[in-house]
């Protein structure tokens, strides 16, 4: 029986190269032993991981998923090998740390003191970038990442939810009322993030178009300008959080909005001990709730139609 870790390892490599030789060449075996390993796997699981025709390899929708899943295994697989005696190695070098810019000011760099202080080896270069960077092709060492993840080799951690409100300044509503419904929401001057979701916000699953006389690529200057009563804005709690809580800006409740995942990402391969230990400090960081998420007042709804008609009682 062919060891099914190797087969794993074999068959990431193949689906990485495209190729049952290129990845013979690259682990040092024979294309028969290659399509050997991946046969195995295929009869042990049940189900064909490739399409193969004269020109390419593709992964079917069974090798997509088992694919994560090697990529999972082997990575924790490495991290534990890696584990062991890690006492012993020291974290030392440069870390190169990439992260968006405002969650970076306003919640990784406040924690760096700390580290470094127990890591003095180790120096953290803190790249602040709200694109998405190639971990692989500019050298980062570990990236932090808000929002749906693209299919990719890279190795994902989550660390905490992301979640969104929609908020304007008092003098703003006080000015054009509270919108009651989302389509509501075009006869409002909305501030939108150009590197979200182009003209749409969405509310229970239902995207809603939007317009506004500003966009930013920065979520903090959004915030800045609404709380100056510029517009609405549809921003993550952990920018909003203090505005909401000193009422210089007011959540609104048009309908549940999206909850997005925070993920550490990583380059595939056995990690050094700097990114090992960075990694733990994250997690610790954002275990349990989210401190931007606690004590937050209470999202305000529009009266309704049959409110306005009525009246209270």
């Amino acid at each position: 029986m062919l060891d099914r870790v190797t087969g794993m390892q074999v068959f990431v490599r193949v689906a990485a190269l495209g190729s049952f030789s290129a990845a013979g060449r690259a682990l040092g075996l024979s294309q028969t032993g290659v399509t050997k390993h991946v046969a195995a796997l295929e009869a042990r699981l049940g189900a064909r991981l490739l399409h193969r025709t004269t020109r390419r390899l593709t992964l079917t929708e069974a090798g997509r998923t088992y694919l994560e899943a090697c990529e999972r295994i082997l990575a924790e697989i490495a991290e534990a090998e890696a584990g062991i005696g890690a006492e012993a190695l020291e974290a030392r070098g440069t870390l190169r740390l990439n992260v968006p810019l405002s969650f970076g000011v306003r919640r990784i760099a406040p924690a760096l003191a700390a580290f470094c202080a127990a890591h003095p080896a180790v120096t953290v270069e803190l790249g602040l970038n709200d694109r998405r960077v190639d971990l692989i092709e500019e050298g980062w060492d570990l990236a932090v990442r808000i929002g749906p993840l693209a299919d990719s080799s890279l190795i994902a951690r989550p660390l905490a939810p992301c979640r969104l409100a929609l908020c304007a300044a008092p003098t703003y509503l006080a000015r054009h009322g509270l919108p009651r419904r989302p389509a509501d929401l075009g006869r409002h001057n909305c501030l939108g993030y150009t590197l979200a979701a182009e003209g749409h916000w969405t509310f229970d699953g239902t995207p809603v178009p939007v317009t506004g006389t500003l966009r930013a690529s920065n979520g903090a200057a959004l915030v800045a300008a609404a709380i100056e009563g510029l517009g609405l804005i549809y921003q993550p709690t952990f920018l909003v959080a203090d505005a909401l809580r000193a009422g210089t800006l007011v959540a609104l409740d048009l309908g549940a909005l999206p909850v997005l995942p925070i993920h550490a990402l990583m380059p595939p391969g056995r990690r050094p001990a700097k990114t090992r230990v960075f990694l733990a400090a994250l997690t610790q960081l954002f275990a349990g709730e989210p401190d931007w998420d606690r004590d937050l007042p209470e999202p305000v709804r529009g009266e309704s139609d049959q409110t306005r008609r009525t009246g209270p009682g």
